[in-house]
C-alpha cells in the first residue's frame, strides 16, 4: 500500500457530510473526560500540587454555574439564579477554595492566564468579583501582562459590572452571541438583538478591555446557511477580535433543557457540514484567520500569531496560547490539570461547598497520566492544533519505539483513501478542505476510545 493515498472519489463535500454525524469527543483534554476515575483521592491531588514547579507560571479557571436566565442549548453544568443569596454563598465557598488550593502549592505561585467561566460569571455582584480578584492576587503572584478573561452576558451586563471588569485589569471577554437570527434566537431561547450586543462590546472596549471574543453556533434548530452568515456580517461589523464557531451538540441525555429544542427543527448532517463551510468562507472573507478547527482570530491577534508559529495550545478553554503545564480548576466542576494528571471538582454546589466547609480540596473524578497518555495526548494536540503531526518525532520526544503508532496509521487509511488526510511514512497532515475532520483523524490515535464510554456529539 503506498504511503499517500489521495484520490477522492467524491467531491469534498459529500465527504465531510458523510463523517459529520460521527460522535467524537473535542478533544481539550486525553484522555477526555469520560474516562476520568470516580472518588479520586484527594491526597493524590494534594501531592500533584505540592509537586508544582514554583518557578514556572500556571493558570486559574474559575467556574460560576449561575445564570439569570436558561438558554435551550445550553450543555453547561448551570443553575438559575432567581435570587443572589445562592451566588452570595457561591463566592464565600469560592474563596475558601482559593485559600485551600493556595496552602496546598509550594510557594504563592506566578499566573499567567485566569479565565472566568460558566455559566455566568458576571452574576455575580460587582464588588464579589472584586474580592475574589483581591483575593487571588493576595495568594497567586498574577504576572504583568498576564491574560485575563471574563465570559459574559449582554442580556444583564450592567454598566457597574463593565466598570469593575476595566478597573480589575481584564484583558478579554467573551461573549455567547450564537446566533443573531430573531426566529433561531427565540427557539434557543437567547434573544440578544445586535444593538445590545453593540452596547456591551462598546462599554468594554471604553473600560479598556482590548480583547473581544465572540461564541457562535451552527447547526441550530430553524437556522440556515444563510442566518449564520449573516450574523457573521454583524459579528464582524461590532469588531469581534476572535470568534468560536461551535456545532451545535445536541445532548438532551446529558443537559434536560435541550428537550425544549424539537429534534426535527435542527439541520441534518449534510446542512451542518453546508453551515460550517460557509461559515468558514464567510470568516475569512471577512478578514479572520482559521485557528485549529473552530477558531478564528484577526491576523494581529496572539492567537493567530501562535498557530503561525506552531506555539498554539488547547485546553478546557478551547484553543489558547496558554502553555503552562498546570492549570488549576476552581468552582463547582471545574477540570484542572497537573503534570502528573487531571482532576475535576465535585459538580453538584451542595456537595463541594460542604466538602470546601471541611477543609477539603474538593475533588470528585481524575485521571494520572499512565502508559503513553502523553505521548498520545501530544499527538491529538498537534493534528487538532496544527492539523499535522510527525509520529515518529512525536515518538522520539515521550521515549517511545518508531512503530509505536502503526495501527492508529493504518486506523487512517480510509481518510488517506478519500484524500483527507495525506501520510508520508510517519507523517500525517489534514488536507486543508479537510481541517473540520481533525476530530476524527485524532481519534484514530485515542486509545481508550473504542471502549464505548461516554457519549459523544457529531464531528461537525
Amino acid at each position: 500500500m503506498p504511503d499517500t493515498l489521495l484520490s477522492a472519489p467524491e467531491r469534498p463535500a459529500e465527504i465531510l457530510a458523510r463523517h459529520a454525524a460521527r460522535p467524537t469527543p473535542r478533544y481539550t483534554s486525553y484522555p477526555t473526560a469520560p474516562h476520568f476515575q470516580g472518588d479520586f483521592p484527594e491526597t493524590t491531588y494534594r501531592a500533584w500540587l505540592a509537586a508544582t514547579d514554583p518557578a514556572r507560571p500556571i493558570s486559574l479557571y474559575l467556574h460560576v454555574p449561575y445564570c439569570a436566565r436558561m438558554c435551550w442549548y445550553c450543555g453547561c453544568n448551570m443553575k438559575l439564579a432567581a435570587r443572589y443569596e445562592p451566588v452570595a454563598a457561591y463566592v464565600e465557598t469560592l474563596l475558601r477554595e482559593v485559600d485551600l488550593v493556595a496552602d496546598a502549592l509550594p510557594d504563592r505561585l506566578p499566573v499567567g492566564h485566569l479565565h472566568w467561566g460558566g455559566g455566568t460569571p458576571t452574576a455575580l455582584a460587582p464588588a464579589d468579583l472584586a474580592r475574589v480578584m483581591r483575593r487571588l492576587g493576595e495568594r497567586f503572584a498574577i504576572a504583568d501582562g498576564a491574560e485575563l478573561a471574563i465570559e459574559s452576558d449582554p442580556r444583564t451586563l450592567t454598566d457597574e459590572m463593565i466598570e469593575t471588569i476595566g478597573r480589575l485589569g481584564f484583558t478579554r471577554a467573551s461573549f455567547g452571541v450564537q446566533e443573531f437570527d430573531p426566529a433561531v434566537q427565540a427557539a434557543i431561547n437567547r434573544v440578544q438583538p445586535p444593538e445590545m450586543v453593540a452596547r456591551a462590546v462598546a462599554g468594554l472596549r471604553a473600560a479598556g478591555v482590548a480583547g473581544i471574543n465572540f461564541d457562535l453556533i451552527y447547526g441550530l434548530p430553524h437556522q440556515t446557511t444563510r442566518m449564520l452568515e449573516q450574523t457573521i456580517a454583524i459579528s464582524a461589523e461590532l469588531g469581534a477580535d476572535r470568534i468560536a464557531l461551535f456545532g451545535y451538540a445536541h445532548v438532551p441525555w446529558m443537559a434536560p433543557n435541550q428537550r425544549m429544542i424539537p429534534t426535527d427543527a435542527l439541520p441534518g448532517p449534510a446542512e451542518r457540514a453546508e453551515q460550517a463551510a460557509a461559515a468558514a468562507a464567510a470568516l475569512e472573507r471577512a478578514g479572520f484567520v482559521a485557528i485549529g478547527i473552530d477558531h478564528y482570530a484577526r491576523p494581529g491577534d496572539p492567537l493567530a500569531a501562535a498557530a503561525r508559529s506552531g506555539r498554539l495550545r488547547r485546553n478546557f478553554q478551547g484553543y489558547t496560547t496558554d502553555d503552562a503545564e498546570t492549570l488549576i480548576g476552581l468552582g463547582a466542576t471545574a477540570i484542572g490539570r497537573t503534570v502528573s494528571g487531571y482532576v475535576q471538582n465535585i459538580s453538584e454546589t451542595g456537595a463541594w461547598s460542604r466538602a470546601v466547609a471541611a477543609g477539603h480540596l474538593p475533588v470528585a473524578r481524575g485521571r494520572a497520566f499512565a502508559g503513553d497518555d502523553r505521548l498520545r495526548g501530544h499527538v491529538i494536540e498537534r493534528l487538532m492544533c496544527d492539523g499535522r503531526v510527525d509520529c515518529v518525532e512525536a515518538g522520539r520526544r515521550f521515549g517511545a519505539p518508531d512503530d509505536w503508532a502503526d495501527e492508529s496509521l493504518a486506523a487512517l487509511r480510509p481518510l488517506a483513501a478519500e484524500g483527507a488526510v495525506a501520510i508520508h511514512g510517519s507523517h500525517v497532515a489534514l488536507s486543508p478542505w479537510a481541517r473540520p475532520l481533525a476530530r476524527v483523524a485524532a481519534a484514530a490515535f485515542d486509545r481508550y476510545l473504542p471502549d464505548g464510554r461516554g457519549r459523544h456529539a457529531a464531528s461537525v
